[in-house]
C-alpha cells in the first residue's frame, strides 16, 4: 500500500486499465495537456500512444457520441470532460442514446462507456465553469453515477465503472486532487452503489458526497471534541445510492444531515431527504438538514466565493442545530 494523491490514483487507474485491457481507450479535450486534467492523465499518451489516448476537437457532442458508438461495438471508452459544465453539450448522446440503447434493444446491446466529468469549482471561474450538475444525470434511468471522495475510491470506482458494462458517469472534483491517501497496487474494484461508513456514531447521521465527504471528516473531528457522536457515511455512488445503509444509520441515530456541494433545489440531498422521510419517518427525532449551495450561479469573486461555497463549518452548524 502506497500513499498517492487523488489525481495520481485516477492516473494509475487509467494506466492499469489501458495496460490490461486492449478495449480501453481515453478520449476528450486536453487529454495530452496537464493543465486540463491536472496530473490525472499525465503522460498517458506517451506511455500508451496517441491512438489510445486521443485528444479530440472542441465538440463535446461528437466526441461523446463517437465513444458511445465504440462502446456499442465492444470497446471500453473513457470520455474525459475537463469541465462538467460543457458536458451539457453532450446531453443528447448521454441521455437519449447511452442511457436507452440497452432498453431499446431488449438487453441485446450494452453501452459500456465511462463518461468522466470534472467539477472545477472555485478560483474565480464563475458561473459557466464551476457547476455541480450531477443530480441532472442521476435523474435518468439507465445511467449510473459515482462520485469518489478518497484516493482509494478514486481508483477503485474507475475500475468498477469501466468493467460495469453500462454507461457510468464518473465525477471527480478538482478540489480533491492534492489530497493524499493509501492506494493498493494493481486492479481492484469499489462496488458501485455501496456507501462507506467513515465513522460510526450514535447521535446524528451525516451523509456526504465527493468533496463534502472530505469536509465532513474535518467536521466530525471538531464535533467529537464538543461531545457529539456523528456517524459519517460517504455515499460514493449517487445512482444507485445505498438506501439500506442510510436507512439503518438514521434508524439508529434519529437525525440526518446531508452534505452535497450542489444547488439545494432538486438535488441529491433533496432525493435522500424525501426518501428517508417517506420510508422511515417514524425514526426521525429532528427535521432533516441539507448543507448545499444556494440557488444562485457561482460568483466570480474570491470574497463572494467564500460566502457561496459550503464546507466543514456549515456541516458543524447543521449538526449542532439538529442535536438541539
Amino acid at each position: 500500500m502506497r500513499r498517492l494523491t487523488y489525481a495520481q490514483a485516477i492516473r494509475e487507474a487509467h494506466a492499469e486499465l489501458l495496460r490490461h485491457d486492449p478495449r480501453v481507450f481515453v478520449c476528450g479535450q486536453g487529454v495530452w495537456n496537464p493543465w486540463y486534467a491536472g496530473k490525472s492523465l499525465l503522460d498517458l499518451d506517451k506511455e500508451f500512444g496517441r491512438e489510445r489516448v486521443i485528444d479530440c476537437p472542441v465538440s463535446e457532442n461528437a466526441t461523446t457520441g463517437a465513444a458511445i458508438g465504440a462502446a456499442i461495438v465492444g470497446m471500453r471508452p473513457i470520455v474525459f470532460h475537463a469541465r462538467m459544465d460543457f458536458m451539457l453539450l453532450a446531453v443528447d448522446p448521454i441521455v437519449n442514446q447511452a442511457a436507452n440503447w440497452s432498453y431499446l434493444f431488449g438487453g441485446q446491446v450494452g453501452v459500456p462507456v465511462v463518461i468522466r466529468a470534472v467539477i472545477n469549482r472555485g478560483g474565480e471561474q464563475g458561473a459557466q465553469h464551476s457547476q455541480s450538475i450531477q443530480a441532472m444525470f442521476a435523474h435518468v434511468p439507465g445511467l449510473k453515477v459515482v462520485m469518489p471522495a478518497t484516493c482509494y475510491d478514486a481508483k477503485g470506482l474507475l475500475v468498477a465503472a469501466v468493467r460495469d458494462g453500462n454507461p457510468v458517469l464518473y465525477i471527480d472534483d478538482r478540489w480533491l486532487y492534492e489530497r493524499e491517501g493509501e492506494v493498493p497496487e494493481g486492479l481492484y474494484e469499489v462496488p458501485i452503489g455501496s456507501a462507506a461508513i467513515r465513522r460510526s456514531g450514535k447521535d446524528v447521521t451525516v451523509v456526504a458526497t465527493s468533496y463534502m465527504a472530505a469536509e465532513a471528516v474535518k467536521a466530525v473531528e471538531t464535533l467529537a471534541q464538543r461531545g457529539i457522536d456523528v456517524e459519517l457515511i460517504d455515499l460514493r455512488s449517487i445512482k444507485p445510492w445505498d438506501r439500506n445503509l442510510v436507512y439503518s444509520s438514521v434508524a439508529k441515530t434519529g437525525r440526518l444531515v446531508i452534505a452535497d456541494a450542489a444547488w439545494i433545489s432538486g438535488g441529491i440531498a433533496a432525493e435522500i431527504a424525501a426518501s428517508v422521510a417517506g420510508e422511515i419517518f417514524h425514526s426521525l427525532k429532528a427535521p432533516i438538514a441539507r448543507v448545499c449551495l444556494p440557488d444562485v450561479p457561482a460568483p466570480t469573486s474570491t470574497t463572494l466565493e467564500r460566502a457561496y461555497y459550503v464546507g466543514a463549518k456549515d456541516i458543524i452548524a447543521a449538526v449542532e442545530k439538529a442535536i438541539v
